[in-house]
């Protein structure tokens, strides 16, 4: 992914932060020259009809309970929520740093009880939180039924959160404070404020949701600050997909398994495409032909493109088993109902060997980076949707985010990759000048278990290939794992739609379920004070 700097608004110096215009929020003055400014002076229940009631239709739900009511208009969205800046501590945990900035956020009181409603916050992750905010349906659909106050947080140093404006990702003295518990306290901070200056939300329970990364940062809210938020709703969160807890190589044969299912085939073209690839751009002939016949926006030059664009379509692989939903959808990239089974209707002869199979490849590639059929081009460089930010994500995986992925070209369709922790490393040390500490994360939030913690639903699809980091078993009472069996990435959280699978339904009906429980029992101690 190509990285993109969104512009903040332009408004006039002068006025203070986070004005109160009645019960709204009111921008502050000048947000992008004051990043600018600061720049220059310093990313269980397995859902079965019998545990969530015995449904007379796909999208009926339990006695008492309804189905989420769809949303499917962006534009609506868009018109129910405001945006607001908070500003907030660059370092929340030292004295040595007194710089703040100010953090995006995303609000909607429309259906609000301003009695004690709760809040629903999304806790936002590797990039603009816009696109989360379009793409989690399920807060938006649920909002009107529990009369709640909708929330999205942006992540410090994604979309324009950006402690230190273009330099933020330059060196260790600015990209530093890009952590998960720096940005968790952030979140802290943002709920603590809100709270205190929204009449009647002093006494509103707070629900946290997010997807990936953003599920992980759910859970991990949950745990830390159990006194903030009253329960947590952790779809597709990896929370166990680091070193000595998920083994490397399940990753990958997760993202295989998908596609052979759909068509033995189909994978082994892909298994095969690596060894052709390298073969056919041996030499400059191969490098034009390639780079003509896929139309690659940059022709190929040397070695270090060709590993490029063998890295993109990892990531292409990767991406279209993550986002395997039942309908059409734009998350990554526009794509049709169950893409890898389009895409693999194009790749049915293994049998082809050199320019022959490439050619074959290269039209299952197409329904990926041009199913609209407006590219002009293959941009190896922009794999997912530009609001994704690798480069900050690249330097969280350097940090604390040290996922081992490994692969050995037999039992997944991948060219052969080991994990090289020292190689990686030096990796690190080379881009960002950091060095990775592998058991940060388990240390900080637990990964070797998690029966201290409460009231955290884990919820995992099993076409996602990122469930093999996943929670997926309960491990008490309160910290459940909900299994969506024709679930993709985190598809639970989307809006929802006739052609979700009765699965998804259930999770649904069962997190509804866990959200009221958790809403009564925050109530019924709130009456007990």
């Amino acid at each position: 992914m190509s990285h993109r700097t969104l512009q903040a608004p332009k408004l006039t110096p002068g006025r203070a932060l986070n004005l109160m215009c009645g019960t709204h929020f009111c921008w502050p003055e000048s947000l992008e020259c004051l990043h600018t400014r600061r720049a220059q002076s310093h990313s269980g229940y397995r859902t079965h009809k019998d545990r969530c009631g015995h449904h007379k239709s796909q999208h009926s739900c339990p006695e008492g309970q309804q189905p989420s009511a769809p949303i499917h208009m962006r534009q609506t969205r868009e018109q129910k929520h405001k945006t607001h800046p908070s500003l907030t501590h660059v370092d929340h945990f030292s004295f040595a740093n007194d710089d703040t900035f100010l953090q995006r956020f995303l609000i909607s009181d429309e259906h609000w009880d301003k009695n004690g409603g709760p809040i629903f916050f999304y806790a936002g992750n590797e990039g603009d939180i816009t696109l989360f905010a379009e793409n989690t349906g399920f807060m938006w659909d649920i909002a009107p039924e529990f009369k709640a106050m909708v929330v999205f947080g942006e992540h410090r140093y994604y979309g324009i959160s950006e402690p230190y404006g273009n330099r933020s990702l330059t060196v260790p003295k600015y990209s530093g404070y890009l952590t998960s518990e720096q940005a968790l306290e952030d979140y802290v901070a943002l709920i603590s404020y809100l709270r205190f200056v929204i009449e009647g939300a002093q006494t509103s329970p707070v629900i946290v949701f997010g997807g990936s990364y953003g599920g992980m940062l759910a859970a991990w809210f949950r745990i830390k600050y159990p006194h903030i938020v009253q329960g947590a709703i952790a779809a597709s969160a990896p929370v166990r997909q680091f070193t000595d807890f998920t083994p490397c190589d399940k990753f990958g044969q997760k993202v295989t398994e998908d596609f052979a299912n759909a068509s033995v085939s189909c994978a082994e073209v892909i298994r095969k495409s690596w060894g052709v690839i390298n073969t056919v751009t041996a030499n400059d002939e191969g490098l034009a032909w390639l780079s003509k016949t896929w139309k690659l926006c940059k022709p190929l030059k040397s070695k270090a493109d060709v590993k490029t664009l063998k890295d993109y379509l990892m990531d292409v692989w990767t991406n279209l088993a993550m986002v395997d939903y039942p309908y059409p959808a734009n998350f990554l990239a526009p794509l049709p109902a169950y893409p890898v089974k389009v895409v693999c209707s194009h790749l049915t002869d293994s049998s082809l060997d050199g320019k022959d199979l490439l050619e074959e490849l290269f039209a299952g590639l197409t329904v990926y980076f041009n199913y609209t059929g407006e590219s002009k081009c293959l941009d190896a460089d922009q794999q997912a949707d530009a609001r994704l930010d690798d480069q900050g994500w690249d330097f969280q995986s350097c940090t604390e985010m040290v996922m081992p992925f490994c692969y050995d070209g037999v039992k997944d369709f991948f060219e052969p990759a080991p994990w090289d922790f020292q190689d990686y490393s030096a990796n690190c040390q080379k881009t960002w000048g950091v060095i990775p500490r592998t058991y940060m994360v388990p240390l900080m939030y637990g990964g070797w278990s998690f029966k201290a913690a409460s009231n955290i639903v884990f919820s995992n699809g099993l076409l996602d290939p990122w469930s093999t980091g996943g929670v997926l078993w309960n491990v008490s009472q309160s910290v459940v794992a909900v299994i969506i069996p024709e679930g993709a990435h985190h598809l639970d959280l989307r809006s929802a739609n006739p052609a979700d699978p009765p699965s998804v339904v259930e999770a649904r009906c069962l997190e509804k379920a866990h959200i009221t429980k958790w809403i009564q029992e925050f109530k019924q101690l709130k009456g007990a004070d």
